[in-house]
């Protein structure tokens, strides 16, 4: 019998994390880096830093897994990497524009990193039959830290990033407490050591080992290469959507702070529909199953992003961002909801660590690869071309739709029947 306490804890943990993501990657980073080098290259700027954050967790992230399959229990990796995460928020936009960059990519590393170790502590709060509920559950009362995001920034009613940031390191590991305090992890029978030289060297083999055996589970390595192109364009418009939503009420003659005001509306006009849709996407798991319920998510992406493209570069009234913010909200809460019980659904039991380093390395390179994109694609329209800010990221959001497509196309193979573990492990079964 799972502790309410435990599952409870667990969720709180989502809502958490959520206020960083929202209020640092999504935000008020951005727009922090739209102050220091203006509108023109903020971009750029903020693709190219954001791409290094996450080329350094995509290296060390199947590491970590493998590490923490080899430890006794998982929790002590999530707490480290959050304390480090918080306070290196805490310092940002105090230490120098070079300082305040070196923070950012070193803070987003461990924010990532404790997804990895968050997600895999969810056999440990879930049984096979309600998975899909509890994680969408996660991912709706997760989305309420958005709303703490969000709204420390309109109840303070200032712009002084620095105290944001602080602020928002502070939220963020207030709400973790309770994870780290009462999720009980079942264990690890036999740990061995992982922070030692051999150690690291076996974690890296191991590493290694998985990347060639994931062909020998079905649907595994299928899954994971489909899953970079629609995290891809999935994390790319949630860290632009601020920068976006300034540029378009920009053209309609609001100022920047105006602007800045508009996205933060805009955004909690995201995060209201991502909380229903986290709950509903969840139920949905449990009655058709992951594959189904993603395929339909992604579907629901690919008419968000051809309206979120139109806005831009047809000069819609800033009005047309709120319905592409609601779908947009709606289809993000499907993901992780879908996302998570169908990469356990392909997932050996015994090797829930190791592949969730795979799994978050996959969404790492998307990570990387998407803000390099979007920073080509609109450093070519908006300085090549001379296209305006708004139309130009219009151009962007193609791209991303593009990349969804192809992602759709890859996982149409893929399917969520169980497994037979026991078969597969043997290694008599083929992708």
């Amino acid at each position: 019998m799972i502790p309410r306490r435990a599952v409870v804890s667990w969720i709180l943990y989502d809502l958490a994390n959520t206020i960083f993501s929202m209020g640092v990657v999504s935000m008020y980073f951005s727009t922090w880096v739209r102050d220091q080098v203006g509108a023109a290259h903020a971009d750029a700027v903020y693709g190219v830093i954001t791409a290094i954050s996450m080329g350094v967790i995509f290296i060390i992230s199947p590491l970590l897994g493998a590490m923490s399959d080899r430890a006794r229990r998982r929790m002590p990796f999530l707490v480290v990497s959050t304390v480090i995460c918080v306070a290196l928020t805490m310092v940002l936009a105090r230490i120098g524009y070079t300082g305040t960059m070196v923070a950012f990519v070193v803070a987003n590393a461990a924010y990532q990193a404790g997804l990895q170790f968050y997600d895999s502590l969810l056999p440990d709060v879930t049984t096979e039959e309600n998975r899909g509920r509890i994680s969408g559950i996660g991912v709706g009362i997760g989305y309420l830290g958005s709303y703490v995001a969000v709204g420390i920034g309109i109840l303070l009613g200032t712009t002084d990033k620095a105290l944001l940031f602080s602020l928002i390191g502070i939220a963020f590991l207030a709400f973790s407490i309770p994870c780290f305090l009462f999720v009980r992890e079942q264990g690890n029978p036999n740990p061995k050591p992982f922070f030692d030289l051999p150690a690291l060297v076996d974690s890296t083999k191991a590493t290694v080992t998985a990347l060639r055996s994931s062909d020998r589970f079905p649907g595994l390595g299928r899954f994971l290469f489909g899953r970079i192109f629609y995290t891809d364009a999935i994390n790319t418009v949630i860290s632009i959507m601020t920068l976006y939503t300034v540029n378009v009420a920009v053209s309609t003659g609001m100022t920047s702070e105006q602007g800045e005001a508009k996205a933060s509306l805009v955004m909690l006009s995201a995060i209201s529909f991502a909380v229903a849709g986290g709950f509903f996407w969840g139920w949905l798991v449990d009655r058709i199953g992951p594959k189904r319920t993603l395929d339909a998510v992604l579907q629901l992406w690919v008419v968000t992003f051809i309206l979120a493209a139109v806005i831009g570069l047809f000069h819609l009234p800033i009005e047309a961002l709120f319905l592409a913010a609601a779908m947009a909200g709606v289809a993000l809460g499907g993901i992780w909801s879908a996302d998570r019980p169908l990469m356990l659904r392909l997932t050996p039991p015994d090797r829930v660590g190791e592949f969730y380093g795979l799994y978050g390395m996959v969404g790492r390179f998307s990570a990387i690869t998407g803000p390099l994109i979007w920073a080509g694609v609109t450093s070519l329209t908006i300085h090549s071309f001379e296209m305006s800010p708004e139309r130009g990221q219009g151009i962007g959001v193609l791209t991303l739709l593009v990349m969804v497509l192809f992602s759709m196309w890859v996982l149409r193979r893929v399917d969520d029947a169980p497994r037979d573990w026991a078969a597969l492990s043997g290694g008599r079964a083929s992708s």
